[in-house]
């Protein structure tokens, strides 16, 4: 596109001058694109219904928690995801490397959201 529009520049020239301005590669629904850091924290955090497939391991719970293994890195932004969904049965989250634990409101609330958590990861 850029050689379209009448400017030569190598991988190398571009890549150098996008992490000058601090832009970064970020996850979008659509896969991925590049957005500078204020962007993305102004952005609304990618849906569940996208990050779950990718980052789903297993999930199973107890009483009124969840506990949600992801792949490597992949507890934050599933953390993230399902605080953003505000799901009236969701106290809130935890999130490590690559474990969220979930807090439900009862344990029929947790065997609704696990429910629910396991369809999306399914795609």
């Amino acid at each position: 596109m850029l050689k379209e529009r009448g400017i030569n520049a190598t991988q190398a020239t571009l890549s150098r001058d996008l992490r000058e301005l601090g832009v970064g590669r970020v996850p979008g629904e659509n896969g991925s694109r590049y957005a500078r850091p204020e962007a993305v924290a102004s952005d609304a955090v990618p849906p569940l219904e996208t990050l779950l497939p990718q980052l789903f391991s297993s999930i199973d719970g107890v009483g009124e928690l969840i506990v949600l293994h992801t792949l490597p890195s992949g507890a934050s932004p599933v953390s993230e995801a399902i605080d953003a969904a505000a799901w009236d049965d969701v106290l809130g989250t935890i999130a490590g490397e690559n474990t969220v634990l979930i807090i439900c409101r009862s344990a029929q609330a947790r065997a609704d959201v696990t429910r629910r958590l396991t369809t999306l990861a399914r795609g």
